[in-house]
């Protein structure tokens, strides 16, 4: 692929976390850039944050909704289309660009707009949907999400999605060609950050216990509900371990709750925002990473637990199911069944050397597929296709 001018879009990106997308988004741009492309981000921002940067090669635009005070999400998410439309658009006086890369429905309409401004292909990654997400669609605010993914979706030239289980999804749901979506997935960069001394000094919680380390966004469908079941179980039992679970989210007073109910507070601990030093930390101290997720279209974060050389135990569902190979490089449970995440945790106490197997096998497969590098060529072959469509179909028009 020749050097291209690409412009990602995306409500999120580093500092701003909620989920895996800002990282997603932050690893491809430097992926994209290091293979030579320049590439600018358009993301939310906000008036502590400098609203334009260069951070490594990157060109990051941050910009403000327009109705930032509002508390209804989606007028947020609408204030924020218009002002990345309208940065988008001053960006065009500067530079031309050659590829849109749009990722979920909370940039679509700008990116809908844009595509047909600009008059360039339209790439979108789906990394997950709203069915998938609540199991079904209920609500009014459901349904304009949906109607909102398959806008998108349908009027994109290429679709990305992160897992075979996602592609199977996007086509039972949105009747999309499965020629046009392409599935790559998520990468991961290795990080060997010094961890300072004290880092872990407010987790008295893990004391000579094991320690279970878990994270992701606090909603329903990432299955932290077994992770405190297991917990009360083992402690019932007498083992003796400790569960981190880190993130944020709509959930986690309620788990909070739920520890203190079933009279945990020693065994199981919710820390809410975590820094990356603190991640890192958990990740290279602890015995096993659990991910119970009920829904995952993927996982970056087993990635990260597979890459510190840790047993991972991971919900057989959706694309985790994909990563892991069963007792090869780590441990699948079943989704929602807290005597399932028991075994698997009871399995690698009891072989010792087999866990140490698991971990060491993980990274290796992490190290060799799942490298931003390998997944900006991936990406670059998907923008290639939409280049070329691109090119017959204006030769169409012009009748050569």
């Amino acid at each position: 692929m020749t050097e291209e001018n690409i412009l990602l879009l995306s409500w999120e990106y580093p500092p701003r976390l909620t989920g895996g997308l800002a990282r997603h988004v932050q690893g491809l741009a430097k992926g994209l850039m290091n293979r030579g492309h320049e590439v600018h981000v358009i993301t939310a921002g906000n008036d502590r944050e400098g609203k334009e940067e260069e951070a490594e090669g990157i060109y990051i635009h941050r910009v403000q909704p327009l109705n930032h005070m509002d508390s209804s999400f989606l007028h947020w998410i609408g204030g924020l289309n218009i002002a990345m439309e309208e940065r988008a658009r001053a960006l065009c006086r500067e530079t031309s660009f050659d590829i849109i890369h749009a990722h979920d429905w909370l940039v679509g309409a700008c990116a809908l707009t844009l595509h047909h401004y600009m008059d360039i292909p339209l790439i979108t990654t789906i990394h997950g949907t709203e069915y998938g997400r609540n199991n079904g669609i209920f609500t009014e605010l459901q349904k304009f999400i949906h109607r909102q993914e398959k806008l998108l979706i349908h009027q994109s030239d290429e679709v990305i999605v992160c897992s075979k289980y996602m592609k199977k999804e996007l086509a039972n749901l949105f009747e999309r060609n499965n020629s046009d979506v392409t599935v790559i997935a998520n990468g991961v960069c290795e990080r060997d950050e010094f961890i300072p001394a004290g880092i872990l000094d407010e987790f008295p919680i893990i004391g000579n216990k094991k320690l279970i380390f878990s994270m992701g966004r606090m909603v329903p469908e990432k299955g932290f509900n077994t992770l405190i079941d297991a917990a009360r179980q083992l402690k019932e039992m007498g083992e003796q371990y400790c569960f981190v679970i880190a993130g944020k989210g709509p959930m986690l007073e309620e788990y909070k709750q739920m520890v203190k109910k079933n009279s945990l507070e020693d065994w199981v601990c919710f820390p809410g925002f975590i820094s990356d030093e603190q991640r890192i930390a958990l990740l290279k101290m602890c015995d096993i990473a659990v991910f119970p997720s009920l829904y995952e279209p993927f996982g970056i974060v087993a990635l990260e637990g597979m890459l510190a050389g840790k047993p991972v135990i991971v919900s057989n569902t959706g694309g985790l199911k994909d990563i892991i190979d069963h007792r090869v490089t780590g441990l699948l449970m079943q989704p929602g069944e807290a005597i399932s995440l028991i075994e698997q945790i009871q399995y690698i106490d009891q072989h010792p050397l087999e866990a140490n197997e698991l971990g060491r096998n993980a990274k290796k497969i992490v190290e060799k597929l799942y490298s931003w590098k390998n997944i900006a060529a991936e990406t670059e072959i998907v923008y290639d296709k939409a280049l070329i469509k691109s090119d017959k179909q204006n030769n169409k028009k012009l009748g050569v």
